[in-house]
């Protein structure tokens, strides 16, 4: 007989990534802006990001990184293929299905979107599909190519978004399994829709910068705190925090209201900026890939989008050694 602590879940396997080829640094975006590298890199903590070729879809950065995940899992499929992205390829149909196609598969498959909260989403999504038996295996994919929608003359977006994408494989297990998914949780409130958004007939994604900053640091704040005590977590049993990267005051803010230490923080965000649904994913394959977290440690994960929406959820780190992809 099994107790609470040892229940059928889902397990991270692999982990992969790909990033496009092309860096775009500070001083490149200011050309056409009125700001600089000091200020981006003060107000953000950001240096440079990653752009996709004008031939280059948030589907080919997905098949690339959902490949990426299979070959760190020593695996040839799945039966489940979730795209978490605010970029598809299309408006219709999905994007998960063509994603699917070019890996080989003929899984179920659909796109899901939550913005930057997406992964999160995902991860919530194809873990509870698992348990609940309805596959064995899923993809959970993040990819955005938020080049496609931010007006590159928009001091507030331009400098923060960058291409990427991440993802994890999921398969049955137990939740005393290295790996474990434990804990999600997932909330939304669509009064504040405004606050990050492409506005009806626009093109453009447009964000009041000052505003999210305030929900975001007090909503991760509250969700990364509930999910860790849902898994019995105090907040010194949390190895590494691995937040959304939409900015770096924020995670620093939101892991100093959590009582965390700074050397507990994984950020990526200097080298990529904030890949929106990627950012999660791309944030943990570099720390894996440095050393900075290892198999049985406890990852707190949380993130903050549009929508509003956010997640966080409470993993075991299965020790997964992550395989990166570069495009053009």
């Amino acid at each position: 007989m099994t107790g609470p602590s040892d229940r059928v879940g889902a397990v991270v396997t692999g982990l992969g990534t790909c990033l496009p080829q092309t860096v775009v640094t500070n001083d490149e975006v200011s050309r056409h802006l009125d700001t600089d590298h000091a200020w981006i890199h003060r107000r953000t903590g950001i240096d440079r990001r990653r752009r996709v070729s004008a031939s280059t879809g948030t589907g080919d950065l997905a098949v690339a990184a959902g490949a990426a995940a299979l070959k760190s899992a020593g695996r040839d499929g799945c039966d489940l293929v979730l795209l978490a992205t605010t970029t598809p390829d299309r408006r219709c149909p999905a994007t998960a299905p063509w994603v699917a196609s070019q890996l080989g598969l003929a899984a179920a498959a659909f796109d899901l979107s939550a913005v930057c909260s997406g992964f999160v989403y995902g991860l919530t999504v194809g873990a509870s599909m698992i348990t609940a038996g309805a596959c064995d295996r899923a993809l959970v994919i993040g990819a955005d190519v938020y080049s496609s929608i931010v007006d590159p003359d928009d001091r507030t977006t331009a400098v923060v978004f960058g291409d990427g994408a991440g993802a994890v494989l999921l398969e049955r297990g137990r939740t005393s399994d290295p790996g474990a998914v434990l804990h999600t949780e997932l909330g939304s409130d669509g009064s504040g829709d405004e606050l990050i958004t492409i506005p009806p007939g626009g093109e453009h994604l447009t964000m009041q910068g000052r505003d999210v900053y305030t929900r975001a640091v007090t909503t991760m704040t509250e969700s990364a705190r509930s999910v860790a005590g849902k898994a019995g977590w105090d907040m010194a049993d949390v190895d590494a925090f691995v937040g959304h990267q939409a900015n770096i005051r924020i995670l620093t803010s939101v892991a100093k209201r959590l009582g965390l230490p700074p050397e507990r923080v994984v950020s990526n965000i200097a080298d990529v900026g904030n890949t929106a649904a990627a950012s999660i994913p791309l944030a943990l394959a570099d720390a894996a890939a440095q050393g900075r977290v290892a198999a049985g440690d406890r990852l707190l994960l949380t993130a903050f989008g549009g929508g509003l929406t956010w997640g966080s959820a409470a993993v075991v780190w299965s020790g997964a050694e992550p395989v990166q992809e570069v495009r053009a």
